[in-house]
């Protein structure tokens, strides 16, 4: 169904697909959707390998807002000159914390008010629904701080950053990359009615995401397969793209698109693109639509998947296997028991959830009804919610009578909200098994607390299949399994409450408006510049596989502090190694009584084997994992670590882009070791890396550093810090983004 080909491929006429040309690749890749969109953006206007990004508009959600604004303000903010909307879609639901969501939001339209921004409140939709609907445009880029930023369907170049290059777009400054690589998905066939677009996603992530087949690369979506997916379809595998780790995506435009933008009464939005003559692809992805199986991704990631015949087939071997990958993750503290689902030779799930930008959109919700249509999910154990993506789609589903039989079905229709997809709504109970047809299933992200003997477990699967599993009691169901006959409309979008929610004041800056303040909203602390020599304690030492960002800092209720830097990174790590906030308290205090002239007994030996001066080395953490950094775009994860005193962190590779962006814009410097280097050592053993400053900002990018264990002994260690722009290195010597910025006042 999924057919990897690793060699560069021609496309002829945006049809043909062939091994040769006579036009040479850098010539041709030139000719792709993606170059052409890449070229126009970048500010220096060359054809180089090093791109200068300027975007079209930015849109950020209720978790990252506030930092962003706090930051730019920090670093000599005056208006925004660009549309940045900003939603409030992650914390809105404000069960717990007092005051301090709603005193968010509330800064939030003041902030839009002040410097020109677009303010979209609680429940009026979700961030990636909301930028489809009112910012995209065919040939434009948007950047947002949340990692699904993914609008290529709509011909729309979509990138998901922290928050940091957020604050660079509104000081007018650049997203600098190396020239990407594009991979050409080419889509063959038709699905087979009860597919649905997280079948395909969920395939195709399955299929590259091990291997790292697009890391980092553009993925550019045509053939012969595209013309015959609806705008809905379509947006639902494009933004589960982010699980593949690539760094962009566009697809081809149609009359489709054409009549989406229509629709959305914004027609100057659309034109064609297509690649040119002959366009390069440095590899390809073909997809046999019409070969699609309903899917199921299992805990704890969108890439561990299997179709649902194959689960039904053997689900004691499946689901054994998920057990004990549990127990190696979480050790004692949980008793997972999956098997306990399989009765009569059936996997039953307690839960059905549609959310957010892939799983509430207005077809989905269509289908799923029409498959509980005068059917029952059952007044047992099963529950099942749906979240339209936004007020508009809501509307269109009570006037085509899909939110009616969603009702009488016994579902739980909901604002738009993306807490299911994070943890922050619909948490199962312990040892419960939820299907969710939402965007990641990663440890925590449905809410549970391992560290306190919590445990529950979310698979991936598409509306339709939920809708059938619901419909039969329960019983994991493939919904290419039954009939169905979906009647109702086709979409209408009507804008008329976003014309009465919304507040639009690009362009209407206000400097006279008072920034609105709650008491929980934080400014950051002081950071400091790196020093000629650096000393590191490692705080946490993580051999896990991949290490995801929502393990470095939850996320759930503990984003109700987003905004109070403080309080929020007594979370880091916490649902992973709970000791290290603790141990890095203690480093930071240590450094800061060394800046005083006070050295602690473990530290004067410490830089005694380094041969170093207490005067000349910073003291600071840091944390080692293998491949850090897989998932959200929050640059909690980073900023965190640096208000806690991290200096810097290690591994053998960044999972993405963008977490390792985050590092570097805190401050916190992106070390990597040869694949090849064992690192055996613990959490309390120090790294001197000498002449850090020097080798940062004369361009460098490796270093002779020492391991130094807490029994003295000494170690040699190659640390790398490849592919480091001027910019990135002098805010790393400079100890932040923000001091960079202060700095050039």
């Amino acid at each position: 169904m999924v057919e990897l080909i690793a060699h560069g491929v021609y496309l002829i006429d945006g049809k043909t697909v062939a091994d040769t040309s006579s036009v040479a690749p850098d010539e041709a890749r030139e000719n792709t959707i993606a170059y052409q969109i890449l070229r126009k953006h970048d500010v220096d206007g060359s054809k180089g390998n090093k791109l200068r990004i300027r975007f079209d508009a930015m849109v950020s959600h209720d978790i990252t807002y506030v930092g962003i604004i706090q930051t730019a303000r920090a670093s000599g903010l005056e208006t925004f000159p660009l549309p940045y909307a900003m939603t409030n879609c992650h914390n809105s639901l404000c069960a717990v914390g007092g005051t301090i969501n709603e005193d968010d939001h509330v800064f939030g339209l003041s902030a839009a008010k002040k410097y020109g921004g677009i303010y979209v409140p609680a429940n009026q939709a979700v961030i990636h629904q909301y930028a489809r609907e009112a910012l995209t445009a065919c040939g434009n880029m948007i950047l947002g701080s949340d990692s699904h930023t993914r609008y290529g369907s709509l011909g729309n170049m979509g990138v998901g950053e922290g928050g940091g290059e957020l604050v660079k777009q509104l000081l007018k400054n650049t997203w600098d990359i190396n020239a990407p690589e594009v991979v050409l998905v080419w889509l063959e066939g038709k699905p087979r009615k009860g597919i649905g677009p997280h079948d395909v996603a969920i395939s195709l992530v399955k299929a590259v995401f091990e291997s790292g087949f697009v890391k980092n690369k553009v993925l550019e979506f045509a053939g012969p397969g595209v013309k015959d997916l609806p705008i809905d379809f379509r947006n639902g595998i494009d933004v589960m793209t982010t699980e593949t780790t690539c760094l962009s995506s566009i697809w081809i435009t149609d009359e489709k698109v054409k009549e989406y933008f229509e629709m959305h009464n914004r027609p100057q939005a659309y034109k064609e693109l297509k690649p040119g003559h002959v366009a390069y692809y440095d590899s390809m992805v073909r997809i046999d639509l019409s070969s699609q199986e309903s899917m199921i991704a299992l805990p704890y990631h969108p890439s561990n998947a299997v179709s649902i015949h194959e689960l039904q087939e053997n689900p004691e071997k499946v689901l054994k296997a998920i057990e004990e990958d549990t127990k190696k993750r979480f050790g004692d503290k949980v008793h997972p028991d999956l098997l306990s689902k399989i009765r009569g030779g059936k996997v039953y799930a307690d839960q059905g959830i549609i959310a957010g930008c892939s799983g509430g959109t207005y077809d989905n919700l269509s289908e799923a009804a029409a498959i509980l249509r005068g059917k029952s999910i059952g007044n047992d154990y099963f529950t099942m919610s749906a979240y339209p993506q936004s007020t508009p789609v809501y509307l269109a589903t009570t006037r085509n009578h899909i939110a009616e039989e969603l009702l009488e079905a016994g579902v739980v229709i909901k604002p738009a909200f993306c807490g299911p997809c994070f943890g922050a709504g619909d948490v199962p109970s312990n040892n419960g098994f939820s299907i969710r047809h939402t965007t990641r299933n990663f440890p925590n992200r449905e809410g549970s607390k391992p560290g306190q003997g919590q445990i529950s477990m979310v698979a991936l699967m598409d509306a339709r299949s939920i809708a059938a599993t619901a419909a039969n009691g329960g019983v994991i169901t493939a919904a290419t399994d039954i009939d169905y006959t979906d009647d109702h409309k086709p979409y209408s979008f009507d804008g008329r409450i976003y014309e009465k929610r919304i507040y639009n004041g690009f362009g209407k800056a206000d400097l006279s408006v008072e920034l609105r303040y709650g008491p929980n909203i934080k400014d950051w602390p002081r950071m400091f510049p790196m020093q000629e020599n650096m000393l590191l304690e490692l705080a946490a030492v993580i051999h896990d596989p991949v290490t995801t960002t929502d393990e470095l800092i939850p996320s759930g209720e503990t984003s109700s502090y987003r905004s109070n830097p403080l309080k929020l990174s007594e979370f880091a790590l916490s649902r992973r190694v709970p000791e290290y906030v603790g141990r890095s308290k203690r480093i930071q205090a240590d450094d800061l009584a060394r800046r005083d002239g006070k050295l602690t007994e473990d530290l004067k030996k410490a830089l005694a084997v380094a041969g170093t001066s207490a005067e000349s080395t910073s003291f600071g953490s840091c944390v080692f994992a293998n491949k850090p950094g897989d998932g959200s775009a929050r640059e909690q994860a980073a900023s965190c670590q640096k208000v806690l005193g991290g200096d810097a962190n290690i591994c053998y590779e960044y999972a993405t882009k963008r977490y390792r962006s985050n590092c570097i814009n805190w401050g916190i410097v992106p070390f990597t070791i040869g694949p090849d280097t064992p690192f055996e050592y613990e959490a309390g053993d120090y790294v001197f890396v000498p002449g850090i400053r020097a080798a940062i900002l004369d361009g460098k990018e490796q270093v002779e550093a020492r391991v130094i264990t807490r029994d003295g002994r000494s170690t040699p260690i190659r640390l790398y810090f490849k592919n480091l722009t001027e910019d990135e290195r002098q805010i790393l010597a400079d100890g932040c983004l923000m001091n960079y910025y202060k700095n050039r006042k």
